[in-house]
């Protein structure tokens, strides 16, 4: 058995979007709870470990499969993220379009079904969609000495896109040891002490993948 390859459909999307910006897409139900979460955790780390001016290229969002256009975040959402430093202020709830898919270099979802979803619409999504902790166990495995260094030609732009391009050549290689191994579960009408487990769940999955696109540990 070989290694797969990592086949046309990020080679094709590349061709579409310009090489100046990476556009992370985070995706949960109902875009109020996990998905809001797990995107202002990731601008907050991005920036605390990068600096705001390093980050510009990083484009981070999300949306749900069922989406409250328009809506806040839950409540117990916002605070989870007050607790870790990050900003929950002016988010607003977007239902998950085509045109989300097509702009996103990286879409990772909460669960496999959301996983499926996004790669049931096309857009040669495949190569580019992994649930966080799928993306998480694959970036765990990739030697950093392997990717683009943050600090050359292209930054992190490329170095990102480069982790993505490894991750989908390893995913048939590693897999889950079980179902749930890839799921993070919906916090959605749960007291405040299941939201902050859950906060911590994304934010754990998220330190790997920070540090991997970034080439910057966090702070210890």
């Amino acid at each position: 058995m070989t290694a797969p390859e990592t086949g046309r459909g990020i080679a094709e999307h590349r061709a579409k979007h310009p090489e100046t910006s990476f556009r992370i897409l985070h995706v949960s139900t109902g875009n109020v709870c996990r998905s809001p979460i797990t995107e202002r955790l990731t601008r907050h780390a991005l920036t605390h470990r990068l600096g705001t001016a390093r980050t510009s290229g990083l484009i981070v969002e999300s949306a749900g499969t069922w989406g409250h256009e328009g809506a806040p975040m839950e409540a117990h959402a916002a605070t989870v993220l007050t607790d870790f430093g990050a900003d929950p202020d002016g988010f607003l709830g977007r239902e998950l379009l085509d045109e989300h898919v097509i702009r996103a270099d990286l879409v990772l979802t909460a669960t496999r079904d959301h996983r499926a979803q996004v790669i049931s619409m096309g857009h040669s999504a495949g190569l580019r969609t992994f649930t966080l902790k799928e993306f998480t166990r694959l970036v765990r495995a990739i030697d950093p000495a392997t990717l683009p260094d943050p600090e050359e030609a292209g930054g992190v732009v490329e170095r990102a896109r480069s982790l993505v391009q490894a991750a989908a050549a390893l995913r048939g290689w590693l897999l889950a040891p079980n179902e749930e191994a890839d799921e993070v579960h919906d916090p959605y009408g749960a007291p405040i002490t299941f939201f902050r487990s859950i906060g911590d769940e994304i934010n754990q999955a998220l330190d790997p993948v920070v540090t991997a696109l970034t080439g910057v540990p966090a702070p210890a």
